[in-house]
């Protein structure tokens, strides 16, 4: 006689269908009883008729599993990952084995192995605020998300610094990324017009409320509550969203957590330690996030707009601010009186208003009517003659007295001047 051995809860399913086959219990009950439903209790009561107690064994039991890997195989690579990717999560770790390493295997068995060897643990659900869904806009162009996220993306091996993202809502296509050292307006000048030069002009920017985009000051009187950036975009017939959270604009917030997971493991095994090394690397990067997670459009149509001719990104993209021309044809700038040259075109313009350029590359221009104006500077920030002489006894005095006004220079000049973190050289980066 063959004796079947079976588990505990098949031997409480044998007895339930038995006490059903005698009419001790309806299928109701044992269907409660079982956790199953009706329909489920009627196939084993029909399997335990035709083919007795073996049809509550399963058929699988003493049989050597479909994918079973040598003991060997799996010391491998749960090395190889120990020692690599201890921080990657299964999906990203099965990829580098199978690229670096020649390592094929499941998702799901890295998985389990993971979770057994300490290293991978299930993230519980809990449960989060209910947002109603936005769905993506049709057209590739027709929203372009934009945000700056800081993240020690270099870890130890650099500095801190902001990764510039801009996402396509209609895709989650990357469609640039640019390193810098801090969001700045000349960053996002600098990061904007290399994206109008390769796509186009978008129909509108979709950003959060930081300042390069959005005047937050409540009490500003000023003005016409437009931020430089802000009033670039309007010279290109660009419109500027503001989202109100950042649930809002929650594709390009999912992108950066992405970012700051597969590019800084990424850059880490590519030894990448510096912001134009990250920024070279980008471009191939971008390639392969785009193959494997951007989506196809709703619409085949595109409708990033084309560069006009009368479109002067030089003259958009920088900084400006209107003067006042005094009597003694001077005017003054984040702390530096300009002289204008005297002539014909600059003498009539004594108490009338010019225009100050202030462009991310460093230069500068003062323009009236589209004429730029001849001048000299004198900067009114004392400074010590690098090529004067100083006598031994006043050298200790004169050496505090420069690094009093270097630190001075490096932190800020004007409270109202923009940040220069993201400017070429100019005359201002003194210090």
């Amino acid at each position: 006689m063959t004796v079947i051995a079976m588990t505990r809860p098949e031997i409480d399913r044998l007895h339930v269908i038995r006490d059903l086959a005698n009419d001790r219990i309806t299928a109701a009950d044992a269907a409660r009883l079982m956790g199953v439903s009706r329909r489920h209790v009627f196939r084993l009561a029909i399997a335990y008729r035709t083919r007795g107690v073996s049809a509550f064994v399963s058929s699988r039991r003493g049989k050597p599993s479909n994918r079973r890997y040598p003991p060997a195989f799996r010391t491998e690579a749960i090395a190889l990952v120990r020692a690599n990717y201890a921080d990657f999560g299964p999906t990203l770790a099965c990829e580098k084995l199978a690229e670096r390493h020649g390592i094929t295997l499941g998702v799901e068995t890295l998985r389990q192995w993971m979770l057994a060897e300490g290293l991978w643990a299930d993230r519980r659900q809990r449960l989060k605020p209910v947002y109603q869904p936005r769905y993506r806009r049709d057209c590739v162009g027709e929203l372009v998300q934009i945000d700056g996220s800081e993240h020690w993306w270099f870890e130890d091996r650099g500095p801190q610094c902001t990764l510039l993202v801009f996402i396509d809502d209609a895709t989650s296509r990357l469609m640039h990324l640019r390193f810098v050292h801090s969001e700045s307006t000349f960053d996002y000048f600098e990061a904007s017009r290399a994206y109008l030069q390769r796509y186009g002009k978008p129909v509108a920017f979709y950003s959060d409320k930081h300042g390069v985009f959005r005047v937050n000051r409540k009490d500003a009187v000023g003005g016409d509550g437009m931020t430089q950036f802000g009033r670039a975009l309007d010279q290109l017939n660009i419109d500027i969203i503001c989202a109100n959270g950042p649930q809002a604009k929650g594709r390009v917030e999912r992108a950066n957590g992405t970012l700051q997971d597969r590019l800084v493991k990424e850059m880490r095994l590519a030894g990448i330690a510096t912001i134009e090394a990250g920024n070279a690397f980008l471009p191939a990067f971008m390639d392969d996030y785009n193959r494997r997670f951007a989506k196809p459009p709703q619409s085949d149509k595109d409708v990033h707009r084309p560069l006009r001719p009368d479109d002067h990104l030089d003259d958009a993209f920088a900084w400006k601010e209107e003067r006042t021309v005094s009597n003694s044809l001077t005017l003054q700038y984040d702390q530096v009186l300009f002289i204008l040259e005297p002539n014909e075109i600059t003498r009539p313009l004594a108490r009338k208003r010019v225009t100050v350029f202030d462009y991310p590359d460093g230069r500068l221009a003062i323009r009236h009517k589209g004429l730029d104006l001849p001048y000299r500077v004198f900067d009114r920030q004392q400074r010590v003659d690098p090529a004067s002489v100083v006598d031994n006894k006043r050298l200790g005095a004169v050496l505090s007295f420069i690094a009093e006004r270097q630190a001075q220079v490096a932190v800020t000049r004007s409270n109202k001047a923009p940040r220069r973190r993201g400017q070429g050289n100019s005359l201002f980066k003194v210090g």
